[in-house]
């Protein structure tokens, strides 16, 4: 894991990963706005943490015919049989454009740390959300994310992005290292090269 000062207290971890096996608080599921399981990063979600998470996620009420969570927003539930103790689900947009589409993926990022923190969360980790299915390209949804996450860490320790694919991986490093200057190692000093 590549792991860089995001805030003065909080640290952001980067790995190439399986989401579903992170050890931390919760982890985001990019859902979608029914909450009720999908295919990538959510069904892989539902499926580790079992059927008591698609339960949870039937109790969660509609706010309109179909729609538990819309775009841009977040819902938390129990984590059941992950590791994590929570998931929190958000819905990130199918890209359009940069200026449709940037402003509701950043708000999936910020109200799920606004959620965290709300929950007195110590550690959170992240899919690349909306780049699946959703074809948000991987350049734009990286930066935006760390920035976003930078910006609404409140009193977390960690944010994490657990990232499936080469792809993914190389695009938050490299966002990752013009934002923030390079790793660090345990005790807070830039690794080298």
């Amino acid at each position: 894991m590549r792991t860089y000062a995001l805030t003065e207290g909080c640290r952001l971890g980067l790995e190439q990963a399986d989401l579903t096996k992170a050890d931390v608080d919760a982890i985001v599921n990019a859902a979608n706005e029914r909450m009720l399981g999908g295919g990538g990063v959510d069904g892989a979600i539902h499926r580790a943490a079992g059927a008591e998470l698609l339960e949870a996620c039937y109790a969660v009420p509609e706010v309109r015919p179909g729609v538990r969570c819309p775009t841009g927003e977040a819902r938390i539930t129990p984590g059941f049989k992950l590791k994590a103790r929570h998931v929190i689900h958000t819905v990130g947009p199918i890209y359009r454009d940069a200026n449709h589409s940037a402003p509701l993926l950043a708000a999936a990022y910020r109200a799920s740390l606004q959620l965290a923190n709300k929950q007195g969360l110590q550690s959170v980790a992240f899919p690349a959300i909306s780049c699946g299915v959703f074809a948000y390209p991987l350049d734009e949804a990286s930066e935006l994310a760390l920035l976003t996450c930078r910006d609404a860490a409140g009193g977390l320790a960690e944010i994490r992005f657990c990232l499936f694919g080469e792809d993914a991986w190389h695009a938050w490093h490299s966002a990752a290292e013009r934002l923030f200057h390079g790793p660090i190692d345990g005790d807070g000093s830039t690794i080298p090269g």
